[in-house]
């Protein structure tokens, strides 16, 4: 068995397990144990105990390698292979009874992310990719939509919890939103690059994601046959992230450049996310 495969398919096993762990939690009160970059942007109890539980699954089995999780102290490791973890991406909708969040775990190896699932745990979904080996849900193979007209596209997008950049991105969505078939707004950026990925939707825009947001869903939907960049040729990151197949994301590419993407009036992204 090769290494990616190795890797995706602990990645599985400890992903389904942390996703059980928070399926039984929804039938309990939620305590929401602190907030992040505002008021609005919170951490449960429930996704730090589902990132202990990733964190000592992992290391049990692989003792020398590094983690790099959204709710806890990176571990540097010596292996070459780095998890990238995220415990609950979709808090929001989890506390919130909203069926459509998911456990999200990725491996890079000597910094390239080479292994990747992203778990529902409401659906029992579970996506998984190796790179150069394709994308699957629940085993079977999957691939983006054929779709390469922008006006026929269903995009993805979601918005900071800083209402300074919400304000902005929304100026940004009305000028975007008459010129494709419509926007959806789920509040799981890893489940909509997913989605993506399997063809519910055309293509996906957002800005703001961290690595754990993007490094397992951007692989299923880069092995699934997305192009999963930013504009003018820059990586996906925080500052944008674009997912499309390859027919519609160059005219997707000038649409965005034409709507005003490429002209973020805040120049980067707002390091503090706070409310101002």
């Amino acid at each position: 068995m090769s290494l990616n495969l190795a890797l995706m398919r602990l990645a599985a096993a400890v992903s389904a397990e942390a996703g059980s762990l928070v399926a039984k939690s929804r039938s309990q009160p939620l305590e929401v144990a602190a907030t992040k970059s505002s008021r609005t942007d919170v951490v449960t109890a429930v996704d730090v105990a589902s990132e202990q539980l990733i964190r000592r699954r992992l290391l049990t089995a692989r003792p020398h390698d590094g983690i790099h999780g959204e709710e806890g102290d990176d571990v540097v490791g010596t292996s070459g292979v780095e998890w990238v973890v995220d415990p609950i991406d979709g808090t929001v909708n989890f506390l919130y009874g909203i069926a459509q969040f998911a456990v999200c775990i990725a491996a890079r190896v000597d910094g390239e992310v080479a292994a990747a699932v992203v778990h529902n745990p409401v659906t029992g979904e579970m996506f998984s990719a190796v790179r150069g080996g394709g994308a699957a849900r629940d085993g079977d193979p999957i691939s983006v939509s054929d779709c390469a007209e922008p006006a026929m596209a269903l995009v993805g997008t979601g918005f900071s919890y800083s209402a300074r950049v919400r304000q902005h991105q929304a100026a940004e969505l009305a000028r975007l939103v008459p010129r494709v078939r419509d926007i959806r707004r789920m509040g799981s950026a890893a489940l909509d690059l997913c989605a993506v990925a399997c063809g519910r939707l055309d293509a996906y825009v957002e800005r703001g994601l961290k690595p754990w947001d993007l490094a397992a869903a951007g692989l299923v939907a880069e092995e699934a046959g997305a192009r999963v960049e930013g504009l003018n040729g820059a990586p996906a990151g925080e500052l944008l992230v674009v997912a499309a197949g390859r027919g519609l994301f160059g005219p997707l590419h000038e649409l965005l450049v034409d709507s005003g993407f490429d002209d973020w009036p805040l120049k980067q992204w707002p390091s503090s996310g706070a409310e101002a």
